[in-house]
């Protein structure tokens, strides 16, 4: 599985949801241009030092974004979408796309995306913020390709005790 984000603007977001992938063991792909350069410090802030295990893939443009990771299907998290993120059936090597949080993707990028979901809101909101999105997207992918199991759990927890 992977994750994309499509010409990000906001650093610290773009940082959290790499920060995200890389403790969840899952590749991203930036498709430029970015809206900040990514030695930016708000990004390095909230990346942290996590970009070493990170499996990541910088993209010039949208045009140049690989458009066949056989098989892989582009799955468009979108406002826009008629399916729900919870109605849809993920598969491991699924690409989760996210638009830049300005302005959603274009049209043409819709149009390429093989599945587009939606986050079920409460009436009149708009939006989430990109890396909230991104968690809940990831985070309902895989738990249903089976991506959470024991074998991830860290040594960071505390034993639990009788």
């Amino acid at each position: 599985m992977r994750i994309a984000l499509y010409q990000p603007d906001i650093p610290q977001n773009t940082g959290t949801i790499l920060r995200m992938a890389s403790c969840l063991g899952v590749a991203a792909d930036i498709i430029e241009p970015a809206g900040f350069q990514l030695g930016d410090a708000r990004f390095r802030r909230a990346l942290m030092d996590y970009a070493q295990h990170l499996e990541t893939a910088r993209h010039d443009s949208w045009s140049a974004f690989p458009e066949a990771r056989a098989p892989a299907r582009l799955v468009l998290a979108t406002t826009g979408a008629a399916a729900s993120l919870y109605d849809c059936a993920f598969e491991p090597r699924d690409i989760l796309l996210l638009g830049r949080e300005s302005a959603g993707v274009p049209e043409a990028v819709h149009r390429r995306a093989d599945l587009r979901v939606a986050i079920p809101m409460a009436p009149g909101a708009r939006s989430l913020n990109v890396a909230v999105a991104a968690a809940m997207m990831l985070g309902e992918a895989l738990r249903q390709t089976g991506g959470f199991g024991q074998s991830r759990l860290t040594s960071h927890r505390k034993e639990e005790r009788p």
